[in-house]
């Protein structure tokens, strides 16, 4: 199979991956995720499926099917809001076997599958619980919530839980919230289940806490996630700003963590001058994650959001600067996983947009549908597509951004465009004005300018040249597609062409 360009999304238009966090098996790289549904309800509503990708072609994804059924949980109840199978994570026992811990709302505690294969059919396994044989979350405990799990260079195995916000009775169910920081136990590795030491607080403040800490304003909230690189322990987790991702470090895999700085924001938030979700590069929400290196580059994974509400979110990913132990914030682009611009020239679909607004500005999402009056967003054509139930007579929706209207952005980062001499766009929709493409969110720097006349709802193609002579790095340059004029249009492709293309 020949190497592909890798986008954000990295994995298909319609799926909808997010809490997925990557570990590298062999030659190739697996992602774990909960399993949204477009337009679902409420969050995590699908089953477990798993992709991967080799680790030298990140634009190579493979479906590997569904994994894991929420009805062979035993503790599984009838879908509700509530009882979503939410934030998986792997790792391979001593036994040579692969364990899954996951979490299914309502029951308060940490369910295990396991498999002999990386991304086969996994079984119900187990709960995590004490000696006594007492399911951790059945002793009034803080909530057990988003489970990492870590085996260490020591063979010692280790479990990150915790939910930080106390306003939340949905997600809570009558749990005491984890207030003051996430909790780690320490398991048996003979058999993956049984508590050795804990829950003991990690040193990661919660709210109650923070004043003092170095945590203040990025105070723990969800989705533990633990790494080791060199002889340093990276602790990642989703903060109460909710958008982005943080990590803490220590020596040590249970005490002693130091906040260390914001990993990544579905917001840019922190990028640029960017301080609040009003101003944010997109409409914000949760984010989920975790870290990976592959030949001394390192990636950081987390989920952006669609469809105007919390519950469709997708893969995304970024390189991310590693320097003297310390991660530096990643920003959003179209090409994380590709080591560098995308091509100049062939055809791209509108929704690997990195950055997304409208005259209105952003929110942070919430289950109830933002409106969309002055507002662009990404969507898809169809219903909720199921590979492992694919049907000849049917496609796979097309993602692509609707309701492009006047004073809308859509950007792009990055692309070379030394080659490149002219951009087409495939629009539908009622709309007439000028599609300006700048390499600056102002439009200041204009490179090319579309005019266009949108009168159908089947694709219609528009093209304009590039001027060489606005002055910008073209090697890598950011493409903003600013909409002026008259009514609204679907933005569902564009194409950028070379000098030697007719």
């Amino acid at each position: 199979m020949s190497k592909k360009q890798a986008f954000n999304p990295y994995l298909p238009g319609y799926e909808y991956i997010p809490d997925a966090e990557p570990h590298i098996v062999g030659d190739r790289v697996y992602i774990y995720g909960s399993h949204d549904i477009f337009n679902g309800l409420s969050f995590c509503m699908g089953d477990y499926i798993c992709y991967s990708a080799p680790v030298n072609d990140l634009g190579n994804w493979r479906f590997e099917g569904t994994i894991f059924r929420k009805d062979q949980d035993p503790e599984a109840k009838p879908v509700r809001a509530i009882n979503g199978m939410a934030a998986p994570d792997m790792v391979q026992g001593p036994d040579g076997r692969f364990y899954l811990y996951y979490f299914i709302g309502g029951t308060g505690m940490i369910s295990v599958a396991v498999c002999n294969e990386p991304a086969g059919k996994y079984e119900f396994y187990g709960y995590v619980r004490y000696s006594d044989f007492v399911p951790i979350g059945k002793k009034n405990e803080p909530f057990m919530f988003d489970p990492g799990v870590f085996m260490d260079d020591d063979g010692k195995l280790y479990l990150y839980v915790g939910f930080g916000l106390k306003d939340n009775p949905i997600i809570l169910a009558g749990h005491k919230p984890t207030l003051t920081g996430p909790m780690c136990f320490e398991l048996n590795p003979n058999d993956m289940l049984t508590v050795i030491h804990g829950p003991r607080h990690i040193g990661v403040a919660g709210e109650p806490n923070a004043e003092g800490s170095g945590y203040e304003g990025h105070e723990f909230l969800e989705a533990s996630s633990m790494r080791k690189f060199g002889d340093t322990y990276y602790y990642i987790y989703s903060s109460l700003q909710s958008h982005e991702l943080c990590y803490a470090y220590s020596k040590s895999p249970y005490k002693d963590f130091v906040f260390g700085g914001v990993l990544v924001s579905n917001g840019d938030i922190g990028v640029d001058g960017i301080h609040d979700t009003n101003h944010a590069r997109n409409d914000t929400g949760n984010t989920h994650g975790s870290l990976i290196e592959i030949d001394g580059r390192y990636y950081v994974f987390y989920h952006r959001h669609t469809n105007r509400k919390q519950s469709s979110r997708q893969a995304c990913a970024e390189e991310i600067r590693f320097e003297n132990e310390k991660f530096y914030q990643a920003e959003m682009t179209s090409c994380g996983l590709n080591n560098g611009p995308l091509e100049g020239s062939g055809v791209y679909p509108a929704s690997i947009c990195c950055n997304l607004y409208g005259a209105l500005g952003t929110k942070f999402l919430t289950m109830i549908k933002r409106g969309y009056d002055d507002v662009p967003f990404l969507t898809q054509s169809g219903p909720d597509y199921d590979p492992d139930k694919e049907d000849e007579d049917r496609k796979p929706p097309v993602q692509y951004i609707a309701n492009m209207c006047d004073g809308a952005l859509a950007g792009y980062k990055y692309f070379d465009l030394e080659k490149t001499q002219k951009i087409a766009v495939k629009l539908r929709g009622k709309a007439q004005g000028v599609l300006r493409v700048a390499a600056d969110e102002s439009g200041a720097l204009e490179f090319c300018r579309i005019n266009i006349n949108v009168d159908s709802r089947n694709l219609q193609i528009f093209e304009g040249s590039i001027n060489r002579d606005t002055e910008f790095d073209h090697k890598k340059a950011p493409l903003y597609f600013i909409y002026e004029g008259e009514g609204t249009f679907d933005f569902v492709y564009f194409k950028l062409y070379s000098h030697s293309e007719k």
